[in-house]
């Protein structure tokens, strides 16, 4: 179980996959924000998670045990698969490849 927060709003879910789409919110493939209120989407996960892909920016406090891509920014700990940003990026290790149009920072 992981805590997501997306623009300030904090809920539980219980998926390992994460993804955010036309202003929408979706869980292992389950709608569970049906329009995010405001633009641009900040998605934090407090937490593990397998996979996560975002219209905005990412920050997950634990690690990715697949890939992320974010339109913006992305700040997390380890990935074990890809990693691509158009903005920046502040990460631990990535064991695939990881793309950044902004900075690239590994802790």
């Amino acid at each position: 179980m992981s805590i997501v927060v997306i623009n300030g709003k904090r809920m539980s879910v219980s998926g390992s996959n994460i993804s955010v789409s036309n202003n929408k919110v979706y869980v292992d493939g389950k709608l569970v924000i049906d329009e995010v209120a405001t633009e641009p989407v900040k998605l934090i996960v407090e937490g593990d998670l397998f996979k996560v892909k975002s219209e905005g920016s990412v920050e997950v406090t634990g690690n990715v045990r697949g890939g992320i891509s974010a339109a913006g920014s992305v700040h997390c700990n380890d990935v074990s698969g890809n990693l691509t940003a158009m903005g920046s990026v502040h990460c631990g290790n990535v064991e695939g490849n990881a793309t950044a149009m902004g900075s690239m920072r590994r802790s």
